[in-house]
């Protein structure tokens, strides 16, 4: 229990001191015009206030991602709870709110557009289609996830395809609609039914005849699977999770001031944190290793959900904290379509003002992920995982460019990006859905491949100074 407290408290300790020295580092202007207004449209370009955009904020980013992982996570014992702090301060909160300050400083960009910029013209046409890539891959998990829940949660009395079908509906109308019409009118309702939730079941926890266990590095995962790589690709969301790249300028186009920025962006992360926490937890006190794999394997994560939910709160509030964790995947999967529409309209350069311009993006793309419905779960979550920490990786390198060309210190993105990227190499180099090398050889090609990134990362960061700085850092 002392581990999981102290951790719980280190997460909220350094909103205020790192998340601090970080804004201060990137120095917001209180007075800059900010997309939301300079770029109003009524559609994506709405000013909304500080509150709301960190709510929406984070129930974008949080998805499955702070619930299913850390329950995946969990198999490996305590030593995920190291991940999520560590992992959350200085990697995940950096990494989204750098993406989303310096997508306000670049008219609310999304993820290739700052690649073409900051790393050059090749890198927007790859970046462009491993964002879309993952954005189709969370879509997707995240309409057959939430579905899970809801079939457990009505006992199977109605159909998983009627379930599906209407969360696609809401998928799409989210989608098309103007960001403050459905998104910013529910999300305050999604959010305290999330909050009730996840705070009862840790609340209950805590007072419950389980025990926490405490902090050990023994891998106790019961398919001996490998720390390093394995874990920073089944736990992302609550720690480091490119998805966030792609969410974090959905929100860059309605915040009112940059100086809202830490609180939207790094705070959100750290409250993703905790939500990560919780649960992890929970599976870990609740089940040993083998049954916690068993349940999961017998029906995904969102039995271990519904089991931990009913065993802490009973009946009634079993099923509000399964309602929680299901407001996490619909209030995640509706962005990703909405950033992926929104992605595509910047590349293409067309319009969004029109509803017809609108459509036709995005009814493409769910076409696209209701074939990809078909496909198994676990296959989708692991090609999800690589995806995206290859993301976060590409966007921590935007990040430690646009802090290099700008003089100030780039190591705190540099040091995550560096660590991310070599695990990226080692796991689809080691893995069966990549090259499938031995562990060890894959350990050795990762770090040479990583130090290739390095090398070419900084050949162009010293073009890039070498041009007028204003030229290649655009301030709006």
């Amino acid at each position: 229990m002392y581990t999981f407290l102290i951790s719980i408290v280190i997460l909220v300790v350094a909103y205020f001191t790192y998340g601090k020295f970080i804004e201060k580092l990137f120095d917001p202007v209180e007075a800059r015009k900010t997309p939301a207004y300079a770029n109003a449209d009524g559609v994506d370009f709405v000013p909304m206030n500080k509150h709301k955009n960190a709510l929406i904020q984070l129930l974008n980013i949080a998805g499955t991602g702070p619930i299913f992982g850390p329950i995946m996570g969990a198999l490996y014992g305590p030593v995920a709870f190291l991940w999520i702090v560590i992992g959350s301060i200085f990697a995940g909160a950096v990494h989204d709110y750098l993406t989303g300050m310096i997508s306000i400083r670049n008219k609310g960009a999304h993820i290739p557009e700052l690649a073409g910029k900051f790393l050059g013209a090749a890198s927007k046409h790859i970046v462009n289609v491993f964002a879309l890539l993952l954005l189709l891959l969370v879509g997707t998990v995240f309409v057959t996830t939430p579905a899970s829940l809801l079939s457990i949660l009505v006992d199977g009395k109605i159909a998983a395809g009627i379930i599906i079908g209407v969360i696609f509906i809401y998928y799409f109308l989210s989608t098309i609609l103007p960001i403050d019409k459905i998104i910013g009118r529910f999300y305050p309702y999604f959010g305290a039914v999330l909050l009730i939730g996840t705070l009862g079941v840790g609340i209950a926890l805590l007072f419950s005849d389980y025990k926490i266990p405490e902090l050990n590095f023994t891998n106790m995962h019961p398919g001996n699977l490998p720390i390093f790589p394995i874990l920073f690709f089944t736990i992302t969301c609550g720690a480091l999770s490119g998805f966030h790249a792609t969410q974090s300028p959905i929100i860059s186009r309605t915040v009112e001031k940059e100086s809202q920025g830490r609180y939207i962006f790094y705070g959100m992360m750290i409250a993703e944190a905790i939500i990560a926490m919780i649960w992890a937890a929970a599976a870990m006190s609740i089940f040993d290793g083998q049954s916690l794999s068993g349940l999961i394997n017998s029906g995904t994560p969102s039995a271990v959900v519904n089991e931990v939910s009913m065993t802490l709160l009973g009946a009634v509030g079993g099923t509000i904290a399964v309602l929680g964790a299901i407001v996490l995947p619909i209030t995640s999967g509706d962005t990703a379509f909405r950033a992926a529409r929104s992605i595509i309209a910047d590349y293409i350069k067309m319009d969004q003002t029109q509803l017809v311009k609108r459509l036709i993006i995005a009814i493409p793309l769910f076409i696209i992920s209701a074939a990809l419905t078909q496909i198994d779960f676990n296959l989708l979550w692991r090609y999800f995982s690589w995806a995206n920490q290859a993301t976060a990786g590409i966007a921590l390198w935007i990040a430690t460019m646009y802090l290099y060309i700008q003089g100030k210190n780039y190591l705190v993105s540099l040091a995550p990006a560096v660590f991310i990227t070599y695990m990226v190499f080692v796991y689809i180099l080691n893995q069966k859905i990549g090259f499938n090398l031995d562990l060890d050889l894959s350990y050795i090609v990762g770090l040479v491949l990583t130090a290739v990134v390095i090398v070419l990362f900084y050949g162009k960061a010293r073009k890039n100074r070498q041009q007028d700085v204003q030229t290649v850092v655009t301030v709006e």
